[in-house]
This record gives C-alpha cells, sequence and structure tokens, in this order.
C-alpha cells in the first residue's frame, strides 16, 4: 500500500510539471528607446524662461526632442513634437521665438520601417505646441496625457492660449485616450512609467524608461528646458504654478539620484549626444 501511495504520488507530480512549467514568469519585453528630431526653437528672449530675470539680453537654440520606445511588439512614441506645417521655416528675430521642421515624424519612422497606423501609444508630457504639433498624423493610437491638462483641453472655459485642434480625434471620441491623474505604469511592468510631475501645466509629467543595458533614463518634458534652468530650478514665467514646479523638481532629481538614472533635458542640444544618434536605439 505504501509503494502505491508512492507511486501515485509521483504520477501526480510528473502531470503536475508541465503546469508549473507554465506558471513560471514570461520572459522580459525588450525594451529600446530612440530619439527622434521634432525640430528646433530659436529663443529670442530666453528671460521669458526665468521669473526670477536670470537671463537678460539672452537668446538661445532649444532643441526639440521626440522618443520612440518599443516594448516587445509595442510602439510608443513619447512627445509629439512641432507642428509640420513648420517644416523648413526661417528663424525670425522678432518675437518671443520662432521654429523650424526639417523632417516629420512620419518620414523618420519610414526610415526604420514603421507606418504611422503601427504606433499603439502616443504620450505627451504636456499639451504645448511644440509638443504635440503632430500628434494628428497618428489617429489609431491611444493617447495618454496628464489629467490636469485633459481637463483644461475639454473645458468649455479654456484659456484662449490653448489650442485643442491637435486632439480634435481624442475629444470628439474617435481615439482612445486615457487622461493620466497620477503616475501611469504604460505596459504593466515598470519599464516605462509616466512621472507626475505638475507646474509647468496642471498636468504636466516626465517620463521613465527602464533600459536593461544602459538602465534608467529620464526624459524631462518641460520640467527643465536647459542645463542651467535644471541645476537652478528655474521657473519659467509660462508655468501654471510655482509651487507645484519647485515640488515636482525635488521629485525628479530625487528619482535622478536614487535611480542614478540618465537624465535626458528634451529641449537641451548639449543632452542630444546622452543617447545614440538616429536610427541607432538606445538598449
Amino acid at each position: 500500500m505504501i509503494w502505491k501511495a508512492i507511486a501515485s504520488a509521483s504520477a501526480a507530480l510528473a502531470l503536475a510539471t508541465p503546469a508549473l512549467a507554465q506558471d513560471k514568469p514570461a520572459a522580459a519585453a525588450k525594451i529600446s528607446l530612440t530619439r527622434l528630431d521634432c525640430g528646433t526653437v530659436r529663443v529670442n528672449r530666453l528671460n521669458a524662461f526665468s521669473d526670477t530675470e536670470a537671463y537678460p539680453g539672452q537668446s538661445r537654440d532649444l532643441t526639440v526632442g521626440c522618443y520612440l520606445i518599443r516594448h516587445g511588439d509595442q510602439l510608443m512614441l513619447w512627445d509629439l513634437g512641432l507642428p509640420t506645417a513648420l517644416k523648413g521655416a526661417a528663424f525670425t528675430t522678432t518675437g518671443d521665438m520662432s521654429a523650424t521642421v526639417r523632417r516629420s515624424l512620419v518620414e523618420q519612422l519610414a526610415d526604420l520601417g514603421i507606418k504611422a497606423d503601427d504606433i499603439d501609444v502616443v504620450a505627451i508630457s504636456h499639451f504645448h505646441f511644440d509638443h504635440i504639433g503632430q500628434l494628428p498624423d497618428f489617429p489609431a493610437a491611444k493617447l495618454y496625457i496628464g489629467k490636469g491638462d485633459w481637463d483644461w483641453l475639454t473645458a468649455s472655459d479654456r484659456p484662449a492660449r490653448i489650442d485643442p485642434k491637435p486632439f480634435a480625434r481624442w475629444i470628439g471620441g474617435g481615439g482612445a485616450v486615457e487622461p493620466v491623474e497620477r503616475d501611469k505604469d504604460i505596459f504593466g511592468d515598470g519599464r516605462v512609467v509616466m512621472l507626475d510631475m505638475p507646474g509647468h501645466t496642471p498636468g504636466h509629467h516626465t517620463l521613465l524608461v527602464r533600459l536593461a543595458g544602459r538602465g534608467p533614463v529620464l526624459l524631462s518634458g518641460d520640467q527643465a528646458h536647459f542645463q542651467e534652468n535644471y541645476d537652478s530650478n528655474g521657473v519659467p514665467t509660462f508655468n501654471t504654478n510655482r509651487a507645484d514646479t519647485l515640488a515636482s523638481f525635488d521629485r525628479f532629481k530625487a528619482l535622478a539620484k536614487n535611480l542614478k538614472a540618465t537624465v535626458i533635458l528634451q529641449h537641451e542640444p548639449r543632452d542630444v549626444g546622452k543617447l545614440p544618434a538616429f536610427p541607432k536605439a538606445a538598449e
């Protein structure tokens, strides 16, 4: 009887083995990060980027970075750059700033064998024109946007300076949208996370991308526009909330330190070289 029981238990264990093997965690999805060139902004009055008058009489060119994230078989764009209507536009010396675009996102993605409808997710740091300009070119994608920004975009009394037209498909219900109230783990495995960093706008977010080889990367959105602005916790005159901006600086810098992350200031030309040159990707 004892031997029969042992044999029975052994048989049960043998039958159970395939099920145990199936319960093993799935292999982590391969992830990569590619920088795309979404234009250049020539700032004629840099002092607008400081509510403490830190840059009188200064001007500067700022890059406009967009980013392609591959997560397994999912494709995501972070920030959508300047509108293609500015393609080939000349800089001007009048006004606060002017902007130009060399190549569209659709053109750059085509170099990688990617069509606009292949993009599954578009996520934006905030609703300013240089981060949403090419959003309408990706109508099939699900949109992630900070809830504070979405509330302003969809309000009947929204400020006149906010342009909802690039969001028309999603506002009208033709595209999937998820307003993000706090942090958002986009793919559910902690490797691509929108981080709640209000202040620049009510729903401003930054992005954490955890790469297997390079390690964590923090994409700034407009938490800071250039290195001196970042170092001094500078607050632009056009931010919506000064206290929120400073609190977000505290969080962003603490995350950068604790995660030993590579910080990419999206408008800082000196940070372009922190990622491989297009069409190569960081992994």
